[in-house]
């Protein structure tokens, strides 16, 4: 098993016990890149759960930047 996959299980594991709004935006961007990139396409079932988490924390990771503002912002 690879450093990435432990990473993301461990992610994942954080995520199941206390929630995803227990990650911080940098760990949620972190898991949001290594679960686009791991390949489900074997078990619709495992790639229909990851199409939704995806979209979980991309809502989470915007609601980060609404309350503690996007470190992004030019003006």
């Amino acid at each position: 098993m690879s450093s990435e996959d432990l990473e993301r299980l461990n992610l994942l594991d954080v995520v199941m016990n206390q929630g995803i709004r227990a990650l911080s935006r940098t760990e949620l961007e972190r898991l949001h890149s290594l679960l686009e990139q791991k390949d489900y396409s074997h078990d619709a079932k495992a790639e229909k759960s990851k199409k939704k988490l995806l979209k979980k924390i991309s809502v989470a990771i915007y609601d980060h930047n609404e309350k503690h503002g996007n470190s992004f912002k030019t003006s």
